[in-house]
Order: C-alpha cells, then sequence, then structure tokens
C-alpha cells in the first residue's frame, strides 16, 4: 500500500499539472506543496489534534512552554495510546528565552530484581513472547514520565498555571470521551493478538474482541480515575499512593519485577545538554542515555567536509556518504553507549570532530564498508557520569522538544488492573543477551546489560538547532526505534545543506543504517530506479521490505519571529499556533 508521503506527492504533481497548464503567459505560478502551519506568538506540534489545542491553550492561558508540554504529554496518553503515555519514560530539552539549555531524563529503570540474564532461559537462549523482554509484565521498567513531568514543572514551569489544571484536559478526555479516527480503531486490531492476552487491555482497547470502529466514541473510565488521582495528588501519588499500590500489586499477581519500592525509588534526573555544532549552527540534544545526540553528532560531524549542497538532497552520492558515516556511527553506539551512572561512557570523545576525522578516513566515496570490517573505533578519554515527540513554542521563545515513549506500539500490551495505564515494554532496550540484536534489530554491548536500577540506552533524538547568530531556528525529534536517529538527522541536513523549510525537511524522504543488520532502509518510492541502481553498484544491500522511516514533528522559526509548526506526512498529528 502506499504510504501517506506518496499519496501526498502524488495528488501534488496533478495539481502542479493543472496550475501550470491554465496559467496565463506572464502569470506568478505558486508551487503546490505542504506549508508549516504559522502561528505569530506561539506554537503546538504533536502526533494528535487535541493535545495540541491542549498545549496552545495552556499557552493562551499565561502558562510557558514547559507547562504546555507537559499539558500535552498528558494528553497523548489518552488520545495516543499506542505511544503517549504514562507508563513509559523520556527525554526533555529545554532552551528557556535567555538562552540557557536544559536537559531532563526521565528514561524508565530497571526494577531492583532486575539481572544480566533475566531474559535468558537455562539454555542460555532469549525467552521469546510472554516473559521475555518485549511481552508481558515482566518487560517494563519502572515509569518515569510523570517524574520527569513533575521536575520540569516545579523547576522550569511559569508558576502561573498549577498542576490540576495541566492534568484536568486529559482526566476530561478520558472521562469524556473522544472520537476514534480510522488509524486508531484500525491499529488496536492490528495488536489484538496480545492485547487480546491481558484482560483489562482487552477491555479497554478490543472492546472485548468487539472492536471498536472508526467515529465510535472511545472512553476509559479507569484512567480517568488515575488521572483524578493525579491531578488532586500530584505527581508522587504515581509512586506512592493508590495508583503505585495497584501497579506492585498487579506486578506481583503476574511475576512482574516491579515492587511497590522501585517505583518510591525512582527518580528522575538533569543531564548537562549535549552540544555540538554543523556547518556553524549550534545543535543541542540529549546526552546518554539517550544515544541518539551522540550518533547524530557523529554523523554529522563526518559528513561536513563534504559538499553535501552541492551533491544535492536525493542523490546516490549524498546518500551513500550518509550510510557510511551511520555505519561507524552506530558501530561505536554499540560498544559505547549505555547509562552514564553504571559505565564510563566516552561521550566527548565521540563527538570530538577529530575524531570524526579518524572514522572518516576509512570512507571511500564510491565503495561501500562491510559492516563485518567496520569496528568500533577509539575515541578519546572515557567519562563516568513506537515513541512520540512533540515539540512547543511559548511567546517569549522557551521551546521545548520532547520526546518519550512505550518503546514497542501499546508497548508490554498489559495495562494494569483497574488504573488504565498501559506500560512499557522498555526491557528491551538492553542488551537482553549482550551481541544479539534486540525488537529493533539492534546489536549492543556488556555495557548495556540488565542491571537493577539502570536506565536502558535509548535512540531518542530531541533537538534544537540554532541560527548562526544564536537565536533558535528550528526544533523537531521523531518516533521509530533507531530510525528516530535518521529522521532527525536528514531534517536537520535538509535545512542547513538543502535550504528546506521545517515541512519540506521532515516530509523528503529517507534512508536508515545501523551497522547490523549490514542492509539500507529506504521508503517505499523515496528512491529512484537510478539512485537505487548506483547505490546497489557501490556495494550497498538495499533491504526489500520497504517503509517509513519514522515520523517526525518540528517548529521553525522564521526571521520575523513568526513560528511554523510541521507534522510528518508519513503520520497524523496537527500543529496548532496562534
Amino acid at each position: 500500500m502506499r504510504n501517506i508521503l506518496t499519496q501526498r506527492l502524488a495528488a501534488l504533481v496533478v495539481l502542479a499539472a493543472f496550475v501550470f497548464s491554465f496559467a496565463p503567459v506572464g502569470a506568478p505560478v505558486y508551487a503546490a506543496y505542504p506549508e508549516p502551519v504559522r502561528g505569530k506568538r506561539a506554537m503546538v506540534a504533536s502526533q494528535h489534534e487535541l493535545a495540541s489545542k491542549i498545549g496552545a491553550d495552556v499557552m493562551k492561558r499565561g502558562g510557558n512552554a514547559v507547562d504546555a508540554a507537559i499539558a500535552v504529554g498528558i494528553a497523548l496518553a489518552v488520545v495516543y495510546p499506542e505511544a503517549g503515555n504514562i507508563g513509559g519514560g523520556g527525554f526533555m530539552v529545554i532552551r528557556n528565552a535567555k538562552g540557557e539549555n536544559f536537559a531532563i531524563d526521565y528514561r524508565e529503570m530497571a526494577p531492583k530484581a532486575a539481572t544480566r540474564d533475566v531474559f535468558v532461559d537455562k539454555d542460555g537462549n532469549l525467552i521469546r513472547g510472554e516473559g521475555g523482554s518485549t511481552i508481558g509484565y515482566r518487560a517494563s521498567g519502572v515509569p518515569g514520565t510523570l517524574a520527569g513531568f513533575d521536575l520540569a514543572f516545579r523547576k522550569y514551569g511559569s508558576g502561573k498555571i498549577t498542576w490540576a489544571e495541566l492534568v484536568r484536559p486529559a482526566r476530561l478526555l478520558a472521562e469524556n470521551g473522544y472520537i476514534l479516527s480510522h488509524r486508531l480503531a484500525e491499529l488496536a486490531k492490528a495488536y489484538r493478538e496480545h492485547l487480546a492476552k491481558y484482560p483489562d487491555s482487552n477491555r479497554i482497547f478490543l472492546n472485548n474482541g468487539k472492536y471498536y470502529q472508526e467515529g465510535d466514541l472511545f472512553k476509559q473510565p479507569e484512567l480517568a480515575q488515575t488521572l483524578g488521582r493525579i491531578e488532586k495528588q500530584g505527581a508522587k501519588e504515581f509512586y506512592t499512593g493508590q495508583t503505585a499500590r495497584m501497579i506492585a500489586d498487579d506486578m506481583k499477581a503476574n511475576n512482574g519485577l516491579i515492587t511497590l519500592e522501585d517505583l518510591k525509588n525512582y527518580v528522575a534526573k538533569e543531564r548537562t545538554p549535549l552540544k555540538g555544532t554543523y556547518r556553524g549552527h549550534e545543535i543541542i540534544s540529549m546526552p546518554p542515555p539517550s544515544s541518539g545526540g551522540v550518533v547524530m553528532m557523529q554523523v554529522l560531524n563526518m559528513l561536513e567536509a563534504y559538499d553535501i549542497r552541492k551533491l544535492q538532497s536525493n542523490s546516490a552520492a549524498k546518500y551513500h556518504l550518509y550510510i557510511e558515516a551511520s555505519r561507524r556511527a552506530f558501530a561505536d553506539r554499540a560498544e559505547f553507549m549505555a547509562d552514564p551512572d553504571f559505565a564510563n561512557v566516552p561521550t566527548f570523545g565521540l563527538i570530538d570532530k577529530k575524531y570524526a576525522e579518524q572514522r572518516r578516513a576509512s570512507i571511500n566515496e564510491r565503495k561501500a564498508s562491510s559492516s563485518r570490517d567496520i569496528k568500533f573505533g577509539e575515541p578519546a578519554g572515557a567519562e563516568s557520569m513506537d515513541t512520540t515527540h512533540y515539540t512547543v513554542v511559548d511567546p517569549s521563545g522557551m521551546v521545548v522538544s520532547n520526546t518519550y515513549t512505550i518503546n514497542d506500539l501499546y508497548g508490554s500490551r498489559v495495562t494494569i488492573k483497574g488504573t488504565g495505564v498501559l506500560m512499557n515494554d522498555e526491557m528491551d532496550d538492553f542488551a537482553a543477551r549482550p551481541g544479539r540484536p534486540n525488537l529493533f534489530g539492534l546489536v549492543q554491548g556488556e555495557r548495556n546489560k540488565v542491571e537493577g536500577g539502570k536506565r536502558p540506552l535509548s535512540s531518542m533524538t530531541p533537538t534544537i538547532v540554532l541560527r548562526k547568530d544564536g537565536s533558535v531556528w528550528f526544533a523537531l525529534g521523531a518516533r521509530g526505534g533507531p530510525r528516530i536517529i535518521s529522521a532527525v538527522m536528514q531534517s536537520i541536513i535538509n535545512v542547513i545543506d538543502h535550504d528546506m523549510d521545517i515541512q519540506e525537511a521532515i516530509d523528503a524522504p529517507r534512508v536508515h543504517h545501523q551497522w547490523l543488520p549490514d542492509e539500507v532502509l529506504h521508503e517505499t518510492y523515496g528512491l529512484s530506479p537510478d539512485t537505487i541502481s548506483i547505490l546497489t553498484g557501490f556495494g550497498h544491500k538495499l533491504a526489500t521490505n520497504t517503509g517509513n522511516i519514522a515520523s517526525a514533528t518540528g517548529i521553525m522559526i522564521d526571521e520575523k519571529g513568526v513560528r511554523l509548526g510541521a507534522i510528518d506526512s508519513r503520520s497524523d498529528g496537527l500543529a496548532v499556533g496562534f
């Protein structure tokens, strides 16, 4: 089936032909392509219209971008349940109007009972399905979303909006319901095999096997009650109150790992934001335990030596260089990246431009490398130390770039009894068996082994890019496992090297390579036959299972200060501004 992007492009070709055929000689002809949503003062770009409207309303009532981001995140737990969550975790990058940068790590943590071989059977093989790292009660890490939102609210909120005011819109949506889209109704059916195994998931998302249809009113009364408790008692209720006890009791009854002590001990952390440059533009992103910022900056550092603009946006030569740089950066990811509280991660060595020169030296501009031959490098000194993305810009110029996740669509498929809370399957982001591929085919090293209290490595890449004068140019992020990194990187390249606006940059075709498996993922109709032929001639193996490479959202601020919101054509959602 053709994806949304292909359909839109085909329609635009027809429309453009129509316009050209009837334009009088000498009359101006305007390009027909999707334009970003414009807002003079503020903008929210998220993957659901209702959540974006809630965030915009918070700012209209005096809240800042952090307040709005919290309200959007909690609302997405209701209207975008396959990825939006209070049962998962993520990362938030903030830049305030003074130009100060902050990063909040609210990634899930492994329960205390989790050990290196918790997902390995007696024969040393990975446990698949129920009881493994992807499905069921044991697949969940301790959720961090509400703790992260609480930290952001207390330190960086406006002080003009109460916590209750940020939770209430989501609670009312869960209580009163909202109209199901075709996509969400069909998506639940697509995941029925595992959702049906868990009583509350089966009842809530599958209507006990009767299935919801497009246009149905979808209510979540148990989630509304949970949000009601959080609205009145604050985020701590999730970790120490009735909700915490309900999570711990259901986990215990079903051989899960999370205990009440694990919930009480969860802590969101502030990290020093990761900073790098690409062609003179400062880039601000998330440090470990997110790998996204490091991998992105490594690739951009390697590409900086080439005239990417001259190679043009969809050329085989450009894609070849991008693939080779990605191959090397992902090889380093597998070896060096992990929770910096548990392992020495050479972050600054990996993003050093001199290290990029070393890695770039082995790139042949006309021949593909073999991932068997490309191993991890030797960076300088170590230091100790389905997902959804949304972006918010407020009237003061404060920017929030937030990515959070429950990992796979519908996470572990487990909804905690009586709470309406859908849990993550984030334990699969550890190296359940170092050297073996995870759900996304990523091979990870010993540093990312399972340990109690540890945060699993992530690919989330919430990012802010500045103009050369230091003002905010655009901010973005994506959903889609390790493909997130490719979506964000290529969108940045599209803006800086190819002069695209934020909507064009996000909508443009993408490729993805993650070292192992040694193949190039590309999108259906994204590469021309000639480009495929050239890449194959260089020695690249192109995957046969084409499809979308992540989906992104972003906001650009133009020279006049107008906010331009963009939602990826590969997905749904809406940018809302005023």
